[in-house]
């Protein structure tokens, strides 16, 4: 769960910089969030396939 939050907090960074027109700084932010968030739902879909395994 910590990596979504990262991932939340790059985006609110994001929007904040794109109000205030710092466009370098929200592109930036926008994609470390958007790897964030990808890295994110592969551990999730990885750990809910994991735990759907029957036991041995």
């Amino acid at each position: 769960m910590e990596v979504l939050h990262y991932s939340v907090v790059f985006l609110v960074i994001a929007l904040i910089a794109a109000v205030f027109g710092f466009g370098f700084i929200a592109s930036t932010a926008a994609g470390i969030a958007k790897i964030l968030f990808f890295v994110f739902l592969i551990l999730f879909i990885a750990s809910f396939l994991m735990g759907r395994r029957a036991p041995l």
